[in-house]
């Protein structure tokens, strides 16, 4: 099996990256891995669409450090490819990442990922379904009672009505983000610095005000589904509790937040279970829920990270778990002779 990568930028690529434990465990599993970046696609005049390809060579490394020194180093070599030529297009770039230096960008999975699928690729996750979720805006899909009350505004009174509301504080955060960037919690509406947030956070575009969870104190959960279910094997589930550094507000792991055993409570699973049917129908493959008690905060569908980290402390290569799904939906593509669409194999 030919799987594609779709990241931001070569150079940008890490050892912690989810992406390269998966393209590690494409490798052992004996499959050809490229890697592709936005700028690499060619739509030809007879139709065809190409892509210029980044490959490996015969460099075939088992860790994530010779990984990564071989993907930025001489040894790769460039391919022009035919998108008919390779079997799973992995869409693993953060539209965010690209919004201000190359907004171009910020596109280009969805709109190469439909036409890539046209032309035969199983594309995950579905194109069609990502571009209903280009920003945080998607959350506000999934039923009430899985997510806080959120309001979203680029008009700082309605800010501050939406602070009075909720007196145990208000989480701001940019619609259009990730990774934590541009993260405040709002006690009160009388907070001096409240306009200097509100123009920090507005700058990249409107504003989320969500209410604060109290539980959010212990960190996160970042419960991975997969086709729709929970990843797990055996008893053990993909996830990982994401707990702040001291004197922090986000968990994310690049501002020190700490990765802890997690615990899948009944009420995650649920919160999970309610999801489920429009991450079907969207033909969302791969997706990394953040909880904080019963209610989901983020829905994660670009480059949903910690798969390292959920290794680390389980000792187990959900990696692997991901490409044999990949691997069973070639073999259900080849069986039905092409008669299931891209969201359908998505999810299958």
């Amino acid at each position: 099996m030919r799987i594609a990568f779709l990241v931001n930028s070569i150079e940008g690529e890490e050892t912690f990256y989810a992406t390269t434990s998966l393209a590690l465990a494409a490798l052992a599993r004996g499959h050809q891995i490229v890697y592709v970046t936005p700028g690499d696609f060619i739509l030809k005049p007879d139709g065809r669409l190409m892509v210029h390809a980044l490959n490996l060579g015969a460099v075939k490394p088992r860790k994530a450090e010779t990984f990564i020194a071989a993907l930025r180093g001489d040894a790769t070599g460039r391919d022009i490819l035919d998108i008919a030529d390779v079997d799973v297009l992995f869409l693993r770039s953060d539209p965010s990442e690209d919004a201000g230096p190359r907004p171009w960008a910020t596109q280009a999975g969805v709109i190469f990922g439909r036409l890539a699928a046209e032309r035969g690729a199983i594309v995950v996750n579905d194109p069609d379904g990502l571009a209903r979720a280009q920003n945080k805006l998607y959350l506000q899909d999934f039923p009430e009672t899985v997510r806080p009350t959120t309001l979203i505004s680029k008009h700082v009174e309605e800010i501050r009505a939406f602070v009075d509301e909720h007196p145990g504080g208000v989480i701001l955060k940019p619609l259009q983000g990730s990774g934590g960037k541009n993260v405040f919690k709002v006690s009160s509406s009388h907070e001096t610095n409240l306009n200097q947030i509100f123009e920090a956070v507005s700058e990249m575009g409107y504003v989320i005000a969500q209410e604060y969870l109290p539980a959010a104190t212990e960190g996160d959960v970042r419960l991975f589904l997969m086709n729709g279910l929970p990843l797990k094997r055996g008893d053990t589930y993909a996830a990982v509790r994401r707990v702040p550094a001291e004197g922090e507000l986000r968990s994310n792991m690049h501002v020190n937040g700490r990765p802890m055993p997690a615990v899948v409570t009944p009420e995650m699973l649920a919160v999970a279970e309610q999801m489920r049917p429009k991450l079907v129908s969207d033909g969302m493959f791969l997706v990394g829920l953040d909880v904080v008690g019963d209610r989901l905060v983020e829905v994660n569908v670009f480059t949903p990270g910690a798969l390292p980290e959920i290794a680390e402390l389980t000792s187990i290569e959900f990696s692997e778990d991901i490409m044999a799904s990949l691997e069973r939906k070639l073999d259900i593509k080849r069986a039905n002779g092409g008669t299931l669409s891209n969201r359908e194999l998505a999810t299958l």
